[in-house]
């Protein structure tokens, strides 16, 4: 294992405290663990919380989006393990400005079993909160069985969406709920790995892929995708993720959509752009309008080399709230 790390125990407490000392004007870290991101200048008095929470790992995601215009909150977990209860209820208290709390996180089982677990005792206390969960991996259950799907890149946007519709005056936490909903189910994704990535406290890889091999659909940590075989060309990879995403969502001509092509940890920008040059001549192509592309790293395994390749079809509520102000070290309007 080649890493810049201490001690593996110590790597995700670490993380968050450079990422609080690099933006102190932005995070600031709560908790009896220290393991709740919160916005540095506390919780908007009348406003709609907006919260989320996962493992370590992901950065930017999910604590990367703590910002105004964005998430409120948020708690983490070791890497690829979710947050504990006691994490997910100092973070939503953090949050609460009075107007109630949203959860907003990835359709994940321990995550779900916390998340919720926090919202019950903290509802008995008087708090309103409601929750909703991003799915939008195409690759992990069909459209038919939407529910199953678990949540990896598409999440941004909504994180986007809901925050910029919490920061709007007369909000309440119905309107924001439902708003977030929306984006969720407007969004897919699929992602493609070419390597594993090596999670600290184990020091091996997550899985073993050959050289010369790809795997098709694989989730954010190592869950199985569609198919496994050799190296594609980037025009054929992406090709088959749009084709895949299109036949899914019924996106077509006429249509605007946002597109975000992100990278698993490792791809770098130049082969980011290779695959987003392709998908933007192909949408073209089918008639549909993109609306702020988004490429770079926006959810990340580690250091794992592959990508994802979301579709946010847009209505003119939607795009209006993707392009509303918002501030954070991973997105700015």
């Amino acid at each position: 294992m080649k890493k810049l790390l201490n001690k593996p125990a110590d790597y995700v407490d670490e993380s968050l405290d450079g990422l609080c000392l690099a933006h102190p004007d932005i995070y600031r870290r709560l908790g009896e663990d220290g393991r709740v991101i919160a916005r540095a200048g506390g919780a908007v008095n009348g406003k709609v919380g907006v919260v989320s929470g996962g493992g370590s790992g992901h950065l930017p995601t999910f604590t990367g989006y703590v910002g105004e215009g964005l998430l409120d909150a948020c708690s983490v977990g070791n890497v690829f393990a979710g947050p504990s209860v006691g994490d997910c209820m100092d973070a939503m208290r953090a949050a609460d400005g009075g107007a109630g709390v949203l959860r907003l996180y990835g359709n994940y089982g321990g995550d779900r079993m916390n998340f919720d677990m926090a919202g019950e005792m903290l509802e008995m206390e008087g708090m309103e909160t409601t929750t909703v969960l991003a799915a939008d991996d195409i690759a992990s259950a069909t459209p038919e069985e939407r529910q199953k799907r678990r949540g990896v890149a598409g999440l941004i946007y909504a994180y986007k969406i809901a925050g910029a519709r919490a920061e709007q005056g007369g909000a309440n936490l119905r309107d924001v709920t439902e708003t977030a909903r929306k984006a969720v189910e407007a969004t897919a994704t699929i992602g493609v790995a070419l390597t594993s990535c090596i999670v600290p406290e184990a020091g091996k890889p997550t899985f073993s892929i050959a050289e010369d091999e790809m795997e098709m659909g694989m989730g954010i940590h190592g869950e199985p995708g569609i198919w496994r075989g050799k190296l594609k060309s980037a025009d054929d990879v992406a090709g088959e993720m749009l084709e895949r995403l299109l036949a899914d969502t019924r996106i077509g001509s006429g249509e605007r959509v946002s597109v975000l092509v992100n990278s698993l940890g490792a791809t770098p920008l130049e082969e980011l752009y290779i695959l987003y040059r392709h998908v933007a001549a192909e949408l073209s192509a089918k008639g549909i309008e993109i609306v702020r592309p988004l490429v770079g790293r926006y959810a990340t395994s580690m250091e794992m080399a592959g990508a994802s390749v979301s579709l946010l079809r847009l209505d003119s509520e939607l795009e209006a709230l993707l392009s509303a102000p918002a501030r954070c070290p991973f997105w700015s309007n």
